[in-house]
């Protein structure tokens, strides 16, 4: 058998130079609409069962992140559902893989996928819950449903509003894999917190912000090109209708915290970044977020405070990313939640790394931890 490589499926990418001889593949990432950005890769290896395969990504040192690249390892399945890490090493240039499959078919992946047949298979198990709404903001620039999920049980006037946005850029799909494990076990009937915390709170959730470029296997772009975490301070509703819908839903709702769910490619952690760098940003908010990140390490080991972003320095703020601009926008504390594509350092699972089942868990944890927010009134109006 022939070997052969595709990537013609949902989140696929990758484009083949050369695949003639298994032990030297030539390959290269296929950039984001716009040109600008690249870095996710998703493939089909078939007829590649025995062998030691030596598949060369060349374009790596030029990615958006290329020094993410450095002890960083590729993730493989055979069945798409367990994935684990194979050997890989970069030398600055390319990105090798090197890999022995013991199937005739295997995928090789910068992180554990989550597709859009499970994104729809989310909103509909979710809609079965009498707590959930679920709403279209808008049609994407490829023709996809937006959607909205609403979640409460709040029969108590002013309840506590909180928005959680999620894969704004689409290569980074450890933020919904975080999505199904939050609401998973925040429609959990049987959890008392999750039933205490819907008491007192709307949640507005969007599982994924930039489901075209998920779908057509981009790092940061939508179809036209818009990294939507840079779209926030003026949103085109033809060229980031993503964020001009969702923003204008904000403006309609208000909200009271933000969580927007990310991955950095480069650091090997679990970490916050605030919106320090605001005008707006005050000792009431400083208290919050302080109080909100040591909830969250008391919560997870996998959550640390040490190993993060630098502080903006004040008054530094940049509105047209989505935690500065709802936090000043609002007066609420907003929150940009980053997890690795690597492993947790502080915490190393090495056979998997940092995975999808580990957000899911992560996701779980944040219920415990805004509960503890809301029910000490450190969140609320």
């Amino acid at each position: 058998m022939s070997l052969s490589i595709h990537s013609a499926f949902d989140a696929g990418n990758i484009e083949v130079r050369d695949a003639t001889d298994p032990t030297h593949v030539r390959l290269a990432i296929r950039p984001d609409a716009g040109e600008r950005h690249f870095q996710w890769f998703y493939f089909q290896v078939c007829g590649g069962r025995g062998i030691d395969l030596n598949l060369v990504i060349e374009n790596a040192g030029q990615t958006s992140f290329a020094a993410a690249f450095e002890g960083y390892e590729a993730v493989a399945s055979t069945d798409q559902i367990h994935w684990f890490r194979v050997p890989t090493h970069f030398d600055g240039q390319a990105l090798r893989i090197e890999h022995q499959p013991d199937a005739d078919v295997i995928y090789y992946a910068f992180f554990e996928p989550y597709s859009n047949a499970r994104h729809l298979q989310l909103l509909a198990d979710a809609q079965a819950h009498p707590s959930v709404a679920l709403e279209s903001l808008c049609p994407t620039p490829d023709g996809h449903a937006h959607t909205l999920m609403t979640i409460t049980e709040a029969v108590q006037p002013n309840p506590v509003r909180v928005w959680v946005t999620a894969r704004q850029h689409p290569g980074e799909p450890m933020a919904e894999w975080w999505i199904e494990g939050f609401v998973d076990r925040l429609l959990d009937q049987t959890d008392a917190v999750s039933r205490a915390l819907l008491a007192r709170c709307v949640f507005y959730v969007v599982p994924n912000m930039c489901i075209d470029g998920a779908i057509r296997g981009h790092l940061r772009c939508n179809a036209n090109g818009a990294n939507l975490n840079r779209e926030w301070a003026e949103p085109c509703p033809e060229r980031s209708p993503e964020v001009f819908y969702v923003r204008e839903k904000m403006h309609a709702t208000g909200v009271d915290v933000a969580l927007d769910v990310h991955g950095d490619e480069a650091l090997p952690y679990n970490f916050f970044a605030g919106a320090e760098g605001t005008p707006g940003w005050n000792a009431k908010k400083q208290d919050q977020f302080d109080r909100f990140k040591q909830i969250l390490v008391a919560l997870s080991p996998d959550f640390q405070t040490k190993h993060g972003y630098e502080i903006d320095p004040p008054h530094s703020s940049d509105l047209k990313k989505c935690t500065d601009y709802v936090a000043e926008t609002f007066d609420c504390l907003a929150v940009t939640l980053e997890m690795p594509f690597k492993d947790a350092a502080n915490a190393p699972v090495p056979l998997t790394g940092w995975d999808g089942a580990r957000s899911q868990q992560f996701g779980r944890v944040m219920v415990d931890a805004l509960w503890a927010m809301v029910s000490d009134q450190s969140l609320g109006r």
